[in-house]
C-alpha cells in the first residue's frame, strides 16, 4: 500500500508517540518502570521510523505488544482485590477428580510427582516449559517472514484473544497453584514471592538458574486458573495445521504441547484442572475468532485491510 512506501507521516508519528507516552506514564504511575520498558519503547520507535519494512513489522507485532502491556497492567488492580482467592477448593476438587491412592492416603498428582520424580523427567520437563512462549512466538514470526501474512495475523490476534480470555479467568477465579498449598497450606498470603517449585530441579541439574530468574519476578502467584502455559502451544499447533509447514514440525509441536501439559502438573505449577481450562481457552478463542468473528463482514474486512497493510 502507498502508505507504507514512504516514511511515517506526521499523523502516524503523532499516534505512535502518543501511545508510547501513555504506555510509559501509566506504567510509571501504577506499575513501576523496569529496565526493559524504556528499551522496548525505544526499539518500537526506532523500528517504526527506520524503514518501511520495519514499520510493517511493528504494525504486525501489535497483538503481541498489546498482550505484553495487558499482562503488565494487570498489576494496577490485582485479581485478588476483585474476588476472593481460592486455595483449598481447587486443591480438593483436584484430589476428588484426579487423586492418586497411595499407602499414605489419596494425594493430588502434584503431590505424587513431588515424591516420585527422576533426573530424566526433570530435564525434559524443564526443556518443554522453556518452549512455552518462545516456540509460539517463533512460529508466528516464521509465518510472517514466510509471507503467510494473513495466517500470521489470525494466529497473532487469536494469541492475544486467548490471553485476554485467560486474564478474565484470573479475575473471575483467583487461585493458588499447587506448589503454594504444598509450601504454605490453605491460608492465602498476599505478596508471596514466586517459586520455581519442581522446575528448580532443572536449574540445579543445569546450573543455569533460568527458572529462578523467571519466577522470582512473578508479582502475583494467585493467577493459576486457567493455565496459559497449557494454552499457547494449542494455538500454535492448530495454525501449523493450516500453514505451509512440513509434517515433522507439526509432530514436534504436538510433542511440545503434550510435554508442557505434563510439565505443568509434574512441576506443581498447575493442577490438571488448570491445564484443561487453559487448553479450553485456546479452543474457545479459536472457535470464536474463526467461526464467528471471521464470518462477520466488518471484522473480516478489517482483517483483510490489516493483512494488506503489513504485506
Amino acid at each position: 500500500m502507498s502508505i507504507l512506501s514512504n516514511r511515517p507521516t506526521n499523523r502516524e508519528l503523532l499516534t505512535l508517540f502518543l501511545c508510547l507516552g501513555i504506555w510509559l506514564v501509566v506504567t510509571a504511575l501504577f506499575v513501576g518502570i523496569r529496565p526493559e520498558h524504556p528499551l522496548l519503547i525505544a526499539l518500537i520507535a526506532v523500528l517504526f521510523c527506520a524503514h518501511p519494512q520495519t514499520k510493517k513489522l511493528v504494525i504486525a507485532l501489535l497483538p503481541f505488544i498489546l498482550f505484553a502491556v495487558s499482562y503488565d497492567w494487570m498489576n494496577i488492580v490485582p485479581n485478588y482485590k476483585v474476588n476472593p482467592i481460592d486455595v483449598q477448593g481447587l486443591y480438593e476438587a483436584e484430589k476428588s477428580l484426579f487423586g492418586i491412592t497411595t499407602a499414605a492416603g489419596t494425594v493430588t498428582p502434584n503431590e505424587y510427582f513431588a515424591e516420585h520424580h527422576c533426573a530424566f523427567m526433570d530435564f525434559w520437563a524443564g526443556f518443554f516449559y522453556l518452549c512455552w512462549v518462545p516456540v509460539p512466538i517463533l512460529f508466528g514470526l516464521s509465518l510472517y517472514f514466510m509471507k503467510q501474512r494473513n495466517l500470521y495475523l489470525r494466529f497473532a490476534i487469536v494469541f492475544l484473544f486467548v490471553n485476554l480470555i485467560g486474564f478474565a479467568g484470573y479475575y473471575i477465579h483467583p487461585a493458588a497453584p499447587p506448589w503454594y498449598v504444598m509450601k504454605y497450606g490453605f491460608e492465602p498470603i498476599l505478596n508471596t514471592p514466586g517459586d520455581v517449585a519442581g522446575l528448580g530441579r532443572f536449574d540445579e541439574m543445569t546450573g543455569l538458574g533460568i527458572f529462578d530468574s523467571l519466577y522470582s519476578r512473578n508479582s502475583n502467584v494467585f493467577a493459576a486458573v486457567p493455565s496459559l502455559h497449557s494454552a499457547y502451544m494449542v494455538i500454535a499447533f492448530y495454525y501449523s495445521l493450516k500453514a505451509k509447514y512440513p509434517n515433522f514440525l507439526r509432530v514436534i509441536f504436538g510433542i511440545i504441547m503434550l510435554g508442557i501439559w505434563f510439565t505443568a502438573v509434574y512441576s506443581a505449577h498447575h493442577y490438571i484442572i488448570d491445564a484443561i481450562l487453559g487448553a479450553s481457552c485456546s479452543v474457545l478463542g479459536i472457535f470464536i475468532f474463526e467461526k464467528i468473528l471471521m464470518k462477520w463482514g466488518a471484522f473480516n474486512r478489517f482483517i483483510t485491510k490489516y493483512t494488506a497493510y503489513i504485506s
